[in-house]
């Protein structure tokens, strides 16, 4: 009878054992669960934020379209390529003038011509080259259709 008793022991045992381990489980699932609906969530959170972006790079693309051809419009001419010039290395004596816009030239009348290059500056004072004034027969080309 001793043995019996000890056998019901020791299976009431293995039962509670049993029974806190599928209490561990079952939280332990819970967690899992909520973890996946957490990333579930994420995800279509950012699949929403993919759709704005997306939608917010095509508006920007046809804005783009929409100001190039408002731009379009717009002639420079001549003086595109000479505000080009003060890039290259040609540098101009830090006591020189700086030379006027072409635009606020009269087109008949002749520019005056560049000031003549004095030994160059130290590094230290060099300033950019201004761009050449364009040639009375380039002013042809700019400005003159109004």
């Amino acid at each position: 009878m001793g043995e019996i008793v000890e056998s019901v022991r020791r299976v009431s045992d293995l039962i509670g054992e049993i029974t806190a381990s599928t209490t561990e489980q079952r939280d332990g699932i819970g967690q899992v669960n909520q973890a996946v609906a957490n990333l579930d969530q994420m995800t279509q959170q950012n699949a929403a934020l993919v759709e704005q972006a997306s939608a917010a790079a095509a508006s920007m693309s046809e804005q783009a379209q929409r100001l190039a051809q408002v731009v379009s419009v717009f002639n420079v001419g001549a003086y595109a390529s000479q505000a080009a010039a003060p890039a290259r290395s040609n540098a101009r004596p830090a006591h020189a003038p700086a030379p006027r816009p072409v635009a606020a030239k009269p087109a008949h009348k002749p520019l005056p011509k560049p000031a003549t290059k004095a030994a160059p500056a130290p590094a230290a004072t060099r300033i950019a080259a201004p761009a050449k004034p364009a040639t009375p027969a380039a002013d042809k080309d700019d400005w003159e259709s109004f």
